[in-house]
């Protein structure tokens, strides 16, 4: 009876949310094996086999994080990454220009730049899914009848499905929001990476009965995984407390009496954000250099030189989680608004004069951003190390840290969370029996 986990079905309303996460993430699943159509599946399935030894390492990073569905061509082969680099986009706009921002502030304004969102998501799977189509003809070259109807009317067929795929795709994660349990985005990408465990985990054991890796190679990047998890949890649980004093006030007939209380500022405040966003910056033109680039030269060249495992993306990598690190930080903790809020409520930080308090949450905030942006792009570049280290293959190395690893590990402690709200909420013990878990809504 005091098992959390049997808790959790007993509640209705937490089950009634998991069974509906569930299924629609069965949905998204079903979703990535079913080809576009006019691909020839059997010969789509032997071509990559054919190049398993020697694939195409933009081709393997894409597919991973789509869960397979890239190198099945299925309806849902750009998964969600257009909305969240179309996400970003807005998140510029929005700084650059102040029309936007003050839009965003009015009463539906957000729902309004949501809208303008989802057009300009459309323009993007339009622009990826045209893409996707000269990927599929530079592949026919190579696979006789690899396309059962005409180039024109697959274009057309594939543009219209990949583009309707992903938009589904973004219906399915905002259902999940509202109806289910965590947030439907994020689950949408991170069953995407879980997808691919068995296969990684398959092909591994086959490696090491091979004898193609040695077994102390596996053991070492077996606890050097297990390291990073608890370090990536230590992180983003991790959080610098500034105390607040307020002073007694008066409100109306009423007198309120002095309070202590702190600002929660996380070791890492923008959480996984800047890794998601600097792969989806990357990863757009890469897709769109690695598909087309079988037909113009200088394309060819550039997905070349920005190949995943190559040292300039690694750098422009890093670089873009640094920025982003500091731009979302900026974006979701303001010190200016912060500071005027703590003013406006007659708080005071102790030892810091009131005119100075933005001074000094900025350097706060600038001394904790930076070790934090830093460890984010440790993280990140774990994969490359592996791969060049100790000679794993990609679809195993890209498990073992990265991109992946922080989302598996930041939307489980997030959806953990919430069920652990909800179960308190309807007076049951949470998940732990010792302290509470703070998640971090990517």
């Amino acid at each position: 009876m005091a098992n959390p986990l049997i808790g959790i079905f007993r509640v209705k309303e937490l089950r009634e949310r998991i069974l509906f996460t569930v299924a629609m993430l069965v949905v998204f699943r079903i979703g990535a094996v079913f080809p576009i159509p006019g691909i020839n599946v059997r010969e789509l399935s032997a071509y990559f086999l054919s190049q398993a030894n020697s694939g195409n390492p933009i081709v393997d990073y894409l597919d991973f994080f789509a869960g397979g569905a890239f190198s099945n061509f299925s309806v849902f082969m750009l998964g969600i990454m257009p909305y969240i680099s179309m996400s970003i986009i807005m998140q510029l706009l929005l700084i650059v220009f102040p029309s936007l921002k003050k839009i965003s502030q009015e009463d539906g304004g957000r729902k309004k730049i949501q809208t303008w969102q989802r057009y300009g998501t459309v323009v993007v799977c339009l622009i990826q899914s045209f893409a996707v189509t000269q990927y599929a003809q530079s592949i026919s070259r190579s696979v006789e009848n690899l396309l059962n109807i005409g180039i024109v009317p697959f274009t057309l067929i594939a543009m219209l499905t990949v583009t309707t795929g992903t938009m589904f795709l973004m219906w399915v994660g905002e259902q999940i929001t509202k109806r289910g349990i965590g947030n439907g985005i994020s689950l949408l990408i991170f069953a995407g990476i879980v997808a691919r465990l068995p296969q990684a985990v398959w092909e591994l054991v086959g490696l090491v009965r091979s004898g193609d890796l040695n077994l102390v190679f596996v053991v070492v990047v077996l606890v050097m995984f297990v390291a990073v998890v608890a370090l990536v949890v230590f992180e983003q649980q991790g959080q610098r407390k500034i105390p607040v004093n307020y002073a007694k006030r008066v409100v109306g007939r009423k007198m309120f009496g002095a309070q202590n209380t702190y600002i929660p500022f996380k070791i890492n405040p923008s959480g996984v954000i800047p890794v998601i966003f600097a792969s989806s910056i990357l990863t757009f033109p890469l897709q769109i250099a690695s598909t087309i680039g079988g037909n113009v030269a200088w394309l060819a060249r550039v997905a070349q030189i920005l190949s995943p495992r190559g040292s300039l993306y690694n750098v422009l990598y890093i670089l873009l989680i640094i920025f982003f690190a500091y731009f979302y930080t900026q974006v979701s903790l303001n010190p200016i608004e912060i500071a005027k809020q703590i003013r406006e409520n007659g708080g005071s930080i102790p030892g810091i004069r009131t005119e100075r308090i933005e001074e000094y949450l900025t350097k706060i905030l600038n001394r904790i951003v930076l070790p934090g942006s830093l460890y984010l792009a440790l993280i990140a570049v774990i994969p490359t190390f592996i791969q060049y280290a100790f000679k794993f293959p990609s679809s195993i190395s890209y498990l073992m840290g990265g991109t992946s690893l922080l989302i598996l590990v930041g939307v489980d402690l997030d959806t953990m969370s919430q069920i652990e709200g909800l179960l308190k909420m309807h007076h049951h013990e949470g998940l732990t029996r010792r302290g509470r878990l703070r998640g971090r809504n990517l």
